[in-house]
């Protein structure tokens, strides 16, 4: 007797399943792969902004650094916060309130150089060294360097300009020297007002910082503001001292790059 053939098995209409399987498989490790770089991309900023907030707010660092809303706040209240130059050629600063952090913190590691070799200095409270959102700005005292009244440079600051001007000439970015007075008048055969004043420590400053440390001319701008733009109260004392001073601001690359034409307010020295 013939034995019977077994009928054969039917035809498996289903294993596209297993391919498709194989793609979900796929598209959840690339998507679980996507997703993990995007939370490292939001820990980098993080770290960025905390950073800043750092370098740029005293409650949350012991640096000297004043405060954002001290420096690019607006006109000036009853206690001298704020900041006169948004009335004026403040457009740099008003452009630099859109940084993004990371132009910010591009001179993190020249504020801490300048902290470092001018430790003793800031602690006498000679200079103080703060990271706007401008750049970073190296405030130098007039009872340090300049005589009352006058804009001729004291030549025993000479190593400390020295020292500045050796972190300035480190890095390509544009310079802006600031000469800015207290509130209380002045009217000398030679300084009619304040502007001429503090217009004239800014261009001593420039030319020391030139001739002696071979800064590059092209890269600076010098400017004069008077009293508007006060750190303090000219109400006391201690607030007009704060407020006569000589400042050195290396502008951000994205203030040079966003407002080329307002981020020197004055026209390079020649």
């Amino acid at each position: 007797m013939a034995r019977k053939k077994k009928p054969e098995a039917p035809e498996n209409h289903e294993r596209w399943l297993v391919s498709y399987a194989d793609f979900i498989t796929l598209l959840f490790a690339f998507f679980v792969v996507m997703f993990a770089s995007s939370q490292t991309d939001k820990a980098k900023a993080r770290q960025i902004s905390q950073a800043v907030e750092s370098a740029l707010d005293p409650s949350r660092s012991s640096g000297a650094a004043p405060s954002v809303a001290k420096i690019l706040g607006g006109t000036v209240d009853d206690k001298g916060q704020g900041n006169a130059q948004m009335k004026g050629p403040g457009g740099a600063q008003r452009a630099a309130k859109e940084a993004p952090p990371e132009d910010i913190v591009e001179l993190l590691p020249s504020m801490k150089n300048l902290n470092a070799e001018l430790k003793a200095e800031i602690a006498d409270g000679k200079i103080e060294v703060s990271l706007q959102p401008r750049g970073l700005v190296v405030s130098m005292k007039q009872t340090a360097f300049f005589p009352s009244g006058g804009d001729f440079l004291d030549p025993a600051t000479l190593p400390i300009l020295s020292k500045i001007a050796g972190i300035v000439n480190a890095v390509p970015n544009p310079i802006l020297i600031e000469g800015h007075t207290d509130s209380q008048p002045i009217h000398t055969a030679k300084f009619p007002s304040n502007w001429q004043l503090s217009t004239a420590r800014s261009i001593a400053m420039m030319e020391i910082l030139t001739t002696k440390f071979n800064t590059n001319r092209s890269r600076v701008g010098v400017v004069g503001f008077a009293d508007n733009v006060p750190e303090a109260s000219n109400d006391t004392p201690e607030g007009r001292s704060r407020n006569r001073r000589v400042d050195i601001v290396i502008l951000n690359s994205f203030v040079r790059n966003k407002a080329p034409g307002e981020s020197s307010a004055a026209p390079a020295a020649k």
